[in-house]
């Protein structure tokens, strides 16, 4: 095995299913109610009284918090496969995640639907442009991987803004093109009510030590 395998590896805690789900259903809700804290923070008008308690509230609820924490960069693994509860994209126990719930539909095809509210916004009352990348990368990604199956990371995306993505329900689709060696490509887009309006192309390369441990 590699020494980029072995570094891989070890940032895993290995959980069994009973404690996967113990983990998820504690602090799933508290990344929920976050969400609330951080959409309810941009769009708050309450008077300076209010603001002052919110904050010293939160900052004494953080540092109870930090009382006990993992490492940055550790994650879990269940019967061998990720639990990315803190990815970006689609960590249940990331506030910063929507987050999105990818449903795969067989044959390298997957979808979600979800809602980006508040603190996802770019130009008044649309999706950051970032954001749309974000998610179609790593719909793309859950493609490619089948599933986060296969460890294929991406290579190259392009996105491609077709029109301003609106805040609210959005649905994304993502699906594999083809395969070539080591090569993966995939094609996926975002889309509201009135249709398409991001899509990309990426490319996804399984690494050297995967194909080294086959």
């Amino acid at each position: 095995m590699s020494h980029e395998a072995r570094g891989l590896n070890a940032m895993f805690e290995v959980l069994s299913a009973a404690e996967a789900d113990r983990v998820t259903a504690l602090y799933a809700p508290l990344a929920d109610a976050v969400r609330e804290l951080v959409d309810a923070t941009i769009r708050t008008e309450v008077d300076d009284e209010v603001v002052a308690e919110a904050r010293s509230a939160i900052e004494a609820v953080t540092r109870s918090l930090r009382q006990r924490t993992r490492p940055v960069g550790v994650s879990y693994r269940v019967d061998g496969r990720a639990l990315p509860l803190g990815n970006a994209a689609v960590g249940v126990c990331n506030p910063i995640a929507p987050p999105v719930v990818v449903h795969h539909e067989g044959g390298g095809r997957c979808r979600s639907e979800f809602v980006l509210g508040a603190p996802y916004e770019g130009p008044p009352g649309l999706v950051h442009g970032g954001v749309s990348a974000l998610v179609l990368d790593h719909m793309l990604g859950e493609a490619a991987s089948e599933g986060l199956a296969k460890p294929r990371f991406t290579g190259t995306i392009t996105v491609k803004y077709l029109r301003g993505t609106p805040l609210g329900p959005l649905r994304c689709d993502a699906w594999i093109e083809r395969k070539q060696g080591v090569k993966v490509f995939a094609r996926g887009t975002i889309s509201d009510s009135a249709g398409v309006t991001v899509e990309a192309d990426g490319v996804f390369i399984e690494p050297a030590w995967a194909r080294e441990a086959q």
